[in-house]
């Protein structure tokens, strides 16, 4: 009686361990995807994509991507798109160079304004895309045109640099460290363990709710390996960076976004609305969600990231140019379907956009390191997007 019992036990658990994999192919595939990734450019590349120098320049170099990458997201599970981020970030970038270098500004009075002034754009989009109806395409790809125009103005068709010092360190500062112990930095480890230990934490109190309100969904084995691979990559990485010069400043600027709008979109009310109004925009508007609100706010925050970015991206280079911001709304929107986003709305995280970022981001730098012409970068980045796009079209038709 209790073999029997056990043997029919196990294909019931397998079936369902089974079952939760295809169901959650999504968010598990741009993992197990990033890590073969890495994998086949850290032997392609003969071991020097994971030297801790070039994982300092991945994370510097693609900073501005997942920065913008986070409000992307937001934007497309509402439903929309915008095509003007590269445009306004590059003319964010311009308006800094003129308010710092020529006109004096501090750098905290120049930082702000820049900001305000990206909210305000993403504003004004959103307004025309939420009131009026037209069409998010339509209006942010205006605005694209718009915001080069309005950059190559201010910018006269030539460089402005060099930055203040205090400005520059935005992008290629990093942080003091509490000991002089050659070879490590000591505050960016501890840094990182201590990160790594809040997000088990964490990831263990959500469990032990599900657990108060039924079965969880997931099963114990995935949890306790999927909370493994994530703490372990992340004390990897910090460990990579500390026997660098340590964390950079703007990887605590990204960590920051990453927590923040994580819990906005998965913990808060808005968060929920703006997934409820990209699922199904009718059922939420007779539901009493204020999906033109929504739709406003989302493009003004995403508005004001581009401006971040744009700061981040013109302290990096020192200086801004007229051909800043190029083709980035490109690289930005297809880190966020390839992180597992819906192109009909409603579906996406955050870390998965964040993760997308990153897979563009190691493909870039592993490509160059290998000595891939940029033709036939953009060729593999073109069909790695179509093939997400393929995926996603593939599990909804399985789904229906």
């Amino acid at each position: 009686m209790t073999d029997a019992t056990q043997s029919s036990a196990r294909p019931a658990g397998n079936s369902a361990f089974v079952g939760y994999l295809r169901t959650h192919m999504r968010e598990y595939g741009i993992l197990f995807a990033l890590i073969a990734i890495m994998a086949f450019f850290q032997v392609a590349t003969g071991g020097i994509l994971l030297r801790p120098v070039n994982v300092t320049n991945l994370v510097l170099q693609n900073s501005y991507i997942i920065i913008m990458a986070v409000g992307m997201l937001l934007v497309i599970v509402a439903g929309h798109i915008d095509l003007s981020v590269g445009s306004v970030m590059g003319f964010i970038g311009a308006l800094s160079a003129v308010l710092m270098v020529q006109f004096g500004l501090p750098f905290p009075v120049a930082a702000i304004v820049c900001l305000l002034v990206g909210a305000a754009i993403g504003a004004i989009q959103g307004y025309w895309i939420a009131y009026w109806k037209i069409p998010s395409f339509i209006v942010t790809l205006a605005g694209m045109l718009v915001f080069k125009g309005l950059m190559m103005v201010l910018l006269k068709g030539q460089s402005i640099g060099p930055f203040p010092n205090e400005f520059r360190l935005i992008a290629s500062g990093f942080i003091p460290d509490i000991a002089a112990i050659e070879g490590l930095h000591l505050l960016s480890l501890l840094l990182g363990i201590a990160a790594a230990v809040v997000l088990v934490y964490l990831s263990l109190r959500s469990r032990a709710k599900e657990a108060k309100h039924g079965t969880p969904d997931e099963p114990y084995a995935f949890f306790a390996g999927r909370n493994v691979l994530i703490a372990g990559a992340v004390v990897a990485l910090v460990y990579l960076l500390a026997t660098s010069r340590g964390l950079p400043n703007v990887l605590i600027i990204m960590a920051v976004l990453i927590a923040g709008y994580s819990f906005v979109a998965k913990q808060t009310t808005i968060g929920r609305r703006i997934y409820a109004v990209g699922g199904n925009q009718k059922a939420a508007k007779l539901s009493g969600i204020n999906s033109e609100r929504l739709t406003f706010l989302v493009f003004a925050n995403m508005g004001m990231l581009a401006a971040l970015a744009g700061l981040v991206f013109a302290a990096r280079l020192n200086m801004a140019t007229p051909k800043a911001g190029e083709t980035f709304e490109l690289d930005v929107i297809a880190a966020v379907f390839i992180g597992g986003a819906s192109m009909a709305g409603g579906v996406g995280t955050i870390v998965g956009a964040v993760i997308g970022a990153f897979i563009m981001g190691v493909m870039n730098n592993g490509m160059s390191l290998m000595g891939i012409g940029i033709d036939w970068q953009q060729m593999i980045k073109g069909l790695v997007l179509l093939a997400a796009v393929i995926f996603d079209v593939y599990n909804k038709n399985k789904a229906a």
